[in-house]
C-alpha cells in the first residue's frame, strides 16, 4: 500500500542522504546538510508498506512562492506512477493552496511536471541566480 506523509519524524534521513549523495543535483550532500534542508522545508515522504521509497521537498512562504526540490523515487520503484502520486499530493496539499508561483529545475523529468501545469519560464531573461561552489 502506498502512502504519502508530510510528517517529518517519519522521514528516513539516512535513506534520503544515501540517495542524494550520488545524484547529479545533490552530489556530496552530507547527512547534516540533508537534515538542515529537511528542517527548513515542507517535506513529503512516499512509502510502500511503510518503507520509504521516495522524497520531495518544497521551500515556500505559503502564499506567493514555492520551489520544488529533491524529488526522487528509488530506481527499483520507478515506472509505477509513484512520482506522479507524490507531485499530485504536493499540488493538493491544503497548506500550499494559496501559493501563486511554483518553480523547479529539472534536467530530465519535464514530462512529469508538465502533467501538473509546469512549463518553461515565460520570461527567463528576468531570472538571475548566484551559485557558490
Amino acid at each position: 500500500m502506498i502512502t504519502i506523509s508530510t510528517v517529518k519524524s517519519k522521514l528516513d534521513v539516512p535513506f534520503i542522504q544515501h540517495f542524494l549523495k550520488d545524484i547529479y543535483w545533490a552530489a556530496g550532500r552530507t547527512i547534516e546538510e540533508v537534515q538542515t534542508t529537511i528542517d527548513h522545508s515542507f517535506c513529503f515522504g512516499i512509502y510502500l508498506n511503510d518503507k520509504q521509497i521516495g522524497f520531495a521537498r518544497v521551500i515556500t512562504d505559503y502564499v506567493v512562492f514555492a520551489y520544488v526540490m529533491d524529488v526522487f523515487i528509488t530506481e527499483e520503484h520507478r515506472g509505477k506512477g509513484y512520482s506522479s502520486l507524490l507531485i499530485e499530493a504536493m499540488m493538493k496539499e491544503s497548506k500550499l493552496q494559496e501559493v501563486k508561483i511554483w518553480r523547479l529545475a529539472t534536467s530530465d523529468a519535464h514530462f512529469l511536471y508538465k502533467k501538473f501545469g509546469f512549463n518553461a519560464l515565460a520570461c527567463p531573461e528576468k531570472m538571475m541566480e548566484k551559485t557558490i561552489k
